[in-house]
């Protein structure tokens, strides 16, 4: 009796230690995680810019001339279709008349040869004159016509030419500078006006070198004008991709947003401070060991709920042993080892 009770009793110590092995056995593997966190005390860049137009335009007579007229000021407003200045005009209308009568002369000499290859024509159909002088004739017709088509065109050209002597603006907006004054003779192409179209106003900054790697298109800034203390939203518009010569520094354009109801003109001075702390939460750093490659896809997993799951990221810049990444959330718990035994759903321990 005594050796059954034993031999029962040394059954269950094996089953229940058998039990226990499998509990063990099934536990969930232990992983090395890395939690996403980014800096909430950035300090955001501050710069000085002045206050322009993104389209200026540099306006330029067409033809040559002395300036007759000036009708704009600097920092006038004006409209589209405005006539700005004029130059005298005597030499275009000159050159005109002299087109008009060189298409009258060509417009004479091509009704004698249509005449003249009328008779021939019929002389010809009478057997009277050879096929030979019939071309000459014809010849002579189609001179006429080509010379009389480029006096046409000579003289529209210079048509369009008075019309050049009135300087117009090109859009409405505002004169920002002026070259020229009354009785100065210019060429054509010479640059005379500056005009700045108001509709569309932004900030130039230049940003240091060693700062310009945390600037980019689209980055919200905060704009602050001295003037009147007024602050209005902003975005990187352009950068340059080429450090100015002098300064060493590039040439940021900051979109102003929601500025109709703002004093604001061109000139004014104002502070732009650019928002270093988007970036920042645009990027991390992780460990090579801790990026899992799907076809072109990069990917992480990541720890929710105690289990693992896939999540894309882009890659911006690798290094040795790291990479710098897109994609992730504050608060993301990364696995950086043994990425390649997981699954999907898979149960992890993080301690």
């Amino acid at each position: 009796m005594k050796k059954y009770f034993f031999t029962a009793i040394l059954s269950a110590g094996i089953l229940f230690a058998g039990c226990g092995e499998e509990v063990a056995e099934n536990k969930p593997p232990l992983v090395k995680v890395e939690q996403v966190n980014f800096s909430s005390t950035a300090d955001n860049e501050s710069y000085s810019g002045t206050v322009c137009g993104r389209y200026e335009t540099n306006l330029a007579f067409q033809v040559g001339g002395k300036i007759l007229s000036r009708n704009i000021q600097v920092g006038e407003e004006v409209s589209a279709g405005q006539i700005l200045l004029t130059i005298d005009p005597k030499d275009a209308v000159e050159q005109n008349r002299s087109a008009n009568a060189q298409v009258q002369s060509a417009l004479a000499q091509l009704n004698l040869a249509k005449s003249n290859l009328e008779r021939y024509t019929e002389l010809f159909n009478q057997n009277a004159v050879a096929a030979a002088t019939l071309d000459q004739y014809k010849t002579q017709y189609d001179s006429a016509l080509a010379s009389y088509n480029a006096a046409v065109a000579q003289s529209e050209q210079s048509r369009n030419a008075l019309g050049y002597t009135n300087l117009t603006a090109n859009a409405s907006g505002v004169i920002s500078a002026v070259n020229v004054e009354v009785g100065q003779v210019v060429a054509a192409g010479q640059t005379v006006l500056t005009l700045t179209q108001t509709d569309e106003l932004e900030v130039a900054v230049n940003i240091p070198e060693n700062k310009i790697s945390t600037v980019q298109i689209g980055q919200p800034c905060a704009v602050t004008f001295w003037a009147n203390n007024q602050a209005v939203e902003g975005k990187v518009r352009e950068i340059s991709p080429v450090a100015d010569s002098t300064s060493r520094t590039f040439p940021v354009k900051i979109s102003l947003q929601n500025i109709s109801a703002k004093k604001i003109q061109l000139g004014m001075t104002a502070t732009v401070e650019i928002d270093s702390q988007q970036l920042q939460t645009q990027e991390i750093i992780l460990p090579l060991s801790a990026i899992y490659q799907t076809g072109n896809q990069a990917q992480v997993w990541i720890v929710k709920d105690g289990k693992v799951e896939l999540k894309n990221i882009s890659a911006t810049n690798f290094e040795k042993n790291s990479v710098k990444v897109r994609g992730l959330s504050a608060g993301d718990l990364i696995v950086t080892a043994g990425i390649n035994k997981l699954h999907s759903g898979q149960e992890v321990r993080t301690k």
